[in-house]
Protein backbone atom coordinates (compact mmCIF):
# COMPACT_ATOMS: atom_id res chain seq x y z
CA UNK A 1 0.00 0.00 0.00
CA UNK A 2 1.12 3.53 -0.76
CA UNK A 3 1.75 5.88 2.12
CA UNK A 4 -0.86 8.62 2.43
CA UNK A 5 0.32 11.95 3.77
CA UNK A 6 -2.28 13.30 6.18
CA UNK A 7 -2.55 17.07 6.31
CA UNK A 8 -1.68 18.73 9.59
CA UNK A 9 -4.63 20.25 11.46
CA UNK A 10 -3.19 23.75 10.96
CA UNK A 11 -3.11 23.27 7.19
CA UNK A 12 -6.70 22.03 7.18
CA UNK A 13 -7.78 25.12 9.12
CA UNK A 14 -5.90 27.38 6.69
CA UNK A 15 -7.64 25.74 3.74
CA UNK A 16 -11.02 26.17 5.39
CA UNK A 17 -10.21 29.79 6.21
CA UNK A 18 -9.25 30.49 2.59
CA UNK A 19 -12.41 28.76 1.44
CA UNK A 20 -14.43 31.03 3.71
CA UNK A 21 -12.70 34.08 2.21
CA UNK A 22 -13.71 32.89 -1.25
CA UNK A 23 -17.22 32.13 -0.01
CA UNK A 24 -17.57 35.70 1.29
CA UNK A 25 -16.35 37.07 -2.04
CA UNK A 26 -18.91 34.91 -3.85
CA UNK A 27 -21.66 36.21 -1.57
CA UNK A 28 -20.79 39.79 -2.45
CA UNK A 29 -20.60 38.94 -6.15
CA UNK A 30 -23.93 37.15 -6.05
CA UNK A 31 -25.60 40.22 -4.57
CA UNK A 32 -24.04 42.40 -7.26
CA UNK A 33 -26.30 43.77 -9.99
CA UNK A 34 -24.13 42.03 -12.59
CA UNK A 35 -24.92 38.55 -11.25
CA UNK A 36 -26.83 37.63 -14.41
CA UNK A 37 -23.70 38.20 -16.48
CA UNK A 38 -21.52 36.17 -14.11
CA UNK A 39 -19.92 32.93 -15.29
CA UNK A 40 -20.04 31.46 -11.77
CA UNK A 41 -22.29 28.42 -11.29
CA UNK A 42 -24.06 29.53 -8.10
CA UNK A 43 -25.69 26.15 -7.54
CA UNK A 44 -22.23 24.60 -7.16
CA UNK A 45 -21.21 27.36 -4.73
CA UNK A 46 -24.31 26.78 -2.60
CA UNK A 47 -23.56 23.06 -2.53
CA UNK A 48 -19.96 23.64 -1.47
CA UNK A 49 -20.98 26.05 1.29
CA UNK A 50 -23.55 23.56 2.59
CA UNK A 51 -20.84 20.90 2.57
CA UNK A 52 -18.51 23.17 4.52
CA UNK A 53 -21.21 23.98 7.09
CA UNK A 54 -21.90 20.27 7.57
CA UNK A 55 -18.37 20.07 9.01
CA UNK A 56 -18.82 23.24 11.06
CA UNK A 57 -16.76 23.80 14.19
CA UNK A 58 -19.06 24.92 16.98
CA UNK A 59 -18.33 27.54 19.62
CA UNK A 60 -18.28 25.12 22.55
CA UNK A 61 -15.54 23.11 20.82
CA UNK A 62 -13.44 26.28 20.39
CA UNK A 63 -13.86 27.20 24.07
CA UNK A 64 -13.00 23.69 25.24
CA UNK A 65 -9.88 23.81 23.07
CA UNK A 66 -8.89 27.10 24.73
CA UNK A 67 -9.15 25.35 28.11
CA UNK A 68 -7.11 22.34 26.97
CA UNK A 69 -4.38 24.34 25.23
CA UNK A 70 -4.01 26.73 28.16
CA UNK A 71 -3.32 23.78 30.44
CA UNK A 72 -0.48 22.73 28.13
CA UNK A 73 1.09 26.18 27.85
CA UNK A 74 0.74 29.60 29.50
CA UNK A 75 1.75 31.41 26.30
CA UNK A 76 -1.34 33.51 25.50
CA UNK A 77 0.11 34.84 22.25
CA UNK A 78 0.58 31.33 20.87
CA UNK A 79 -2.85 30.32 22.17
CA UNK A 80 -4.50 33.30 20.45
CA UNK A 81 -2.70 32.57 17.19
CA UNK A 82 -3.96 28.97 17.20
CA UNK A 83 -7.50 29.98 18.15
CA UNK A 84 -7.66 32.72 15.50
CA UNK A 85 -6.70 30.12 12.90
CA UNK A 86 -9.47 27.83 14.10
CA UNK A 87 -12.10 30.59 14.26
CA UNK A 88 -11.36 31.77 10.74
CA UNK A 89 -11.93 28.26 9.45
CA UNK A 90 -15.48 28.36 10.89
CA UNK A 91 -18.33 29.96 8.94
CA UNK A 92 -20.55 30.64 11.95
CA UNK A 93 -17.88 31.90 14.35
CA UNK A 94 -15.80 34.29 12.23
CA UNK A 95 -17.79 37.29 13.46
CA UNK A 96 -17.00 36.27 17.05
CA UNK A 97 -13.21 36.36 16.61
CA UNK A 98 -12.60 39.66 18.43
CA UNK A 99 -14.98 38.64 21.23
CA UNK A 100 -13.19 35.33 21.82
CA UNK A 101 -9.75 36.97 21.68
CA UNK A 102 -10.88 39.65 24.16
CA UNK A 103 -12.12 36.88 26.45
CA UNK A 104 -8.72 35.17 26.36
CA UNK A 105 -6.87 38.43 27.03
CA UNK A 106 -9.14 39.61 29.83
CA UNK A 107 -9.65 36.31 31.65
CA UNK A 108 -7.34 34.50 34.06
CA UNK A 109 -7.65 31.15 32.33
CA UNK A 110 -5.50 29.44 34.99
CA UNK A 111 -8.30 29.88 37.53
CA UNK A 112 -10.81 28.01 35.37
CA UNK A 113 -11.06 24.47 36.67
CA UNK A 114 -12.91 22.56 33.95
CA UNK A 115 -14.55 22.79 30.52
CA UNK A 116 -17.99 23.52 31.95
CA UNK A 117 -16.54 26.52 33.80
CA UNK A 118 -14.90 28.01 30.72
CA UNK A 119 -18.22 27.81 28.86
CA UNK A 120 -20.00 29.55 31.73
CA UNK A 121 -17.25 32.19 32.02
CA UNK A 122 -17.35 32.97 28.32
CA UNK A 123 -21.12 33.31 28.12
CA UNK A 124 -21.16 35.66 31.13
CA UNK A 125 -18.34 37.67 29.55
CA UNK A 126 -20.19 37.80 26.21
CA UNK A 127 -23.41 39.00 27.83
CA UNK A 128 -21.60 41.87 29.57
CA UNK A 129 -19.82 42.79 26.34
CA UNK A 130 -23.12 42.75 24.48
CA UNK A 131 -24.66 45.20 26.95
CA UNK A 132 -21.61 47.45 26.74
CA UNK A 133 -21.54 47.48 22.94
CA UNK A 134 -25.29 48.10 22.65
CA UNK A 135 -25.06 51.05 25.04
CA UNK A 136 -22.09 52.43 23.09
CA UNK A 137 -23.92 52.08 19.77
CA UNK A 138 -27.05 53.79 21.09
CA UNK A 139 -25.01 56.67 22.49
CA UNK A 140 -22.78 57.15 19.44
CA UNK A 141 -25.63 56.99 16.94
CA UNK A 142 -28.04 58.94 19.19
CA UNK A 143 -30.70 56.23 18.85
CA UNK A 144 -34.03 55.97 20.64
CA UNK A 145 -32.86 53.80 23.54
CA UNK A 146 -36.04 51.85 24.30
CA UNK A 147 -36.88 51.19 20.65
CA UNK A 148 -33.26 50.36 19.80
CA UNK A 149 -32.95 47.75 22.55
CA UNK A 150 -36.23 46.17 21.51
CA UNK A 151 -35.17 46.07 17.85
CA UNK A 152 -31.74 44.61 18.67
CA UNK A 153 -33.20 41.92 20.95
CA UNK A 154 -35.70 40.92 18.25
CA UNK A 155 -32.87 40.83 15.71
CA UNK A 156 -30.78 38.61 18.00
CA UNK A 157 -33.70 36.19 18.38
CA UNK A 158 -34.22 36.08 14.61
CA UNK A 159 -30.43 36.05 14.09
CA UNK A 160 -30.59 38.83 11.51
CA UNK A 161 -31.41 42.56 11.37
CA UNK A 162 -34.15 43.57 8.94
CA UNK A 163 -34.83 46.96 7.38
CA UNK A 164 -38.40 46.01 6.52
CA UNK A 165 -41.29 47.45 8.50
CA UNK A 166 -41.12 50.42 10.85
CA UNK A 167 -38.89 49.03 13.64
CA UNK A 168 -35.64 50.31 12.17
CA UNK A 169 -37.10 53.73 11.40
CA UNK A 170 -38.35 54.07 14.98
CA UNK A 171 -34.89 53.72 16.49
CA UNK A 172 -33.28 56.44 14.38
CA UNK A 173 -32.83 60.03 15.61
CA UNK A 174 -35.61 62.36 14.54
CA UNK A 175 -34.78 63.23 10.97
CA UNK A 176 -36.91 63.91 7.92
CA UNK A 177 -36.81 61.11 5.31
CA UNK A 178 -36.23 63.94 2.84
CA UNK A 179 -33.00 64.87 4.60
CA UNK A 180 -30.05 63.92 2.37
CA UNK A 181 -28.34 62.26 5.36
CA UNK A 182 -31.34 60.07 6.29
CA UNK A 183 -30.67 57.17 3.92
CA UNK A 184 -26.97 57.11 4.75
CA UNK A 185 -27.73 57.18 8.48
CA UNK A 186 -30.23 54.34 8.17
CA UNK A 187 -27.77 52.25 6.15
CA UNK A 188 -24.93 52.88 8.60
CA UNK A 189 -27.03 51.96 11.66
CA UNK A 190 -28.31 48.80 9.97
CA UNK A 191 -24.77 47.70 9.10
CA UNK A 192 -23.57 48.25 12.67
CA UNK A 193 -26.51 46.37 14.18
CA UNK A 194 -26.04 43.54 11.67
CA UNK A 195 -22.40 43.23 12.75
CA UNK A 196 -23.46 43.24 16.40
CA UNK A 197 -26.08 40.55 15.79
CA UNK A 198 -23.58 38.33 13.97
CA UNK A 199 -21.16 38.75 16.86
CA UNK A 200 -23.58 38.00 19.69
CA UNK A 201 -26.30 35.76 18.23
CA UNK A 202 -26.86 32.59 20.29
CA UNK A 203 -24.64 33.83 23.13
CA UNK A 204 -25.98 37.18 24.32
CA UNK A 205 -28.45 37.85 27.12
CA UNK A 206 -30.93 40.54 28.05
CA UNK A 207 -30.11 44.21 27.52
Amino acid sequence: MKKVKVLEERNVQDYRSTYNDIREWFRIQKNNKEVEESSVDWEDVVFEVDLLKSQEINLDYILELIFENNKKSNNKEALIEDIRRLIRSSVDNRAKESLIVDFINQTNLDKIQDKASILESFYLFAQEEQKREVEKLIKEEKLNEESAKRYILNSLKKEYASENGTELKEILPKMSPLNSNYIEKKKSVLEKITALVNKFKRIGGEL
